[in-house]
């Protein structure tokens, strides 16, 4: 890939953060062992236009996406912004396989794949026949298999031929299977440590569900996990990562809210802008990336998040 200097704001700047604890003060706080008091939240870029789906590169870098751009951007450990891809497809969402090769969500109704030469490979356009509508987050199992999204963002009414919005499945041979179609936006998702579960936010409904992962990788039993409630409104859900023990981090209106596996909610990040996803990164996986609007910010935490294509468990 050529890089090319960009004109966009680079820095480190701290911008603090506010936590919110559990209401019981006699019980102590999981944000004690998730963050220490005197973590504080770095912008670290800023100026573009709508940002989405980091994931942290093997290699050292981050990668996210700028969708209305239609760029994919590098951002490195030194404060360095280079264009990795442009034109991206609209790119969405983004994860590593288990081979490093970058898997791609793109609005332009697609979800691919890029070798490490630089080749481009279309890994899912339809379904049946008929053309997905605008894949929009992406995660793989340590099997290999892909699971992704597909609501309409991104596209006019007119032009959706499914009539529906999925979760699919695309296994290693390259099989696509349909997992569900039964929630209204389904966007950010995510496996348990032991990939034994599998959450998606659902941006219309404004909760996030959680599966049963079948030993054939299908879904089942899905049920509320979390509502997002606001002390004003309800705030809307997006990208999902979960930490080594459990934990869920969502992104959502008002920054990273961080529920324990059972669903008690933990606190939250609060974030200058709305955050749209989350990734883990550094060479210890304990520095959480967050997408926000126009801006990247990353934080660092005491414990490590899943590697993208890896289960957390032996």
């Amino acid at each position: 890939m050529q890089k090319y200097s960009l004109p966009i704001v680079a820095w480190g700047f701290l911008v603090g953060i506010l936590t919110l604890q559990q209401s019981n003060a006699n019980s102590p706080s999981g944000l004690q062992t998730i963050m220490s008091n005197n973590a504080q939240l770095e912008r670290l870029s800023s100026g573009f236009r709508f940002t989405e789906g980091p994931v942290w590169d093997r290699r050292g870098f981050l990668l996210f996406s700028d969708i209305p751009a239609n760029t994919i951007y590098k951002w490195t450990p030194e404060g360095k912004i280079y264009i990795f891809r442009h034109p991206a497809g609209n790119a969405n969402g983004n994860t590593i396989d288990r081979q490093g090769n970058l898997i791609t969500a793109e609005h332009d109704r697609r979800l691919i794949r890029t070798q490490d030469d630089g080749t481009i490979i279309s890994l899912a356009e339809r379904y049946q026949g008929k053309r997905l509508n605008s894949p929009n987050d992406v995660v793989v199992k340590s099997d290999g298999s892909i699971y992704f999204t597909d609501p309409p963002y991104g596209i006019n009414k007119e032009k959706e031929e499914l009539g529906f919005y999925g979760i699919y499945r695309l296994s290693s041979d390259g099989n696509l299977t349909l997992l569900t179609k039964e929630m209204i936006r389904p966007n950010g998702l995510a496996f348990s440590p032991d990939e034994k579960k599998l959450y998606v936010s659902d941006s219309e409904k404004k909760h996030i569900q959680v599966f049963q992962v079948n030993s054939d990788g299908t879904l089942s039993n899905g049920q509320i996990f979390a509502e997002l409630v606001s002390p004003k409104a309800k705030s809307v859900p997006d990208g999902i990562k979960v930490d080594v023990k459990g934990n869920v981090y969502i992104a959502a209106s008002e920054g990273v809210i961080i529920f324990s596996p059972s669903g008690k909610l933990l606190g939250k990040i609060f974030v200058p802008e709305a955050v749209t996803n989350l990734a883990w990164g550094d060479q210890d996986y304990k520095t959480l990336y967050i997408t926000a609007s126009k801006s990247l910010y990353r934080i660092q935490l005491n414990i490590a998040g899943i590697q993208p294509g890896e289960s957390a468990l032996p």
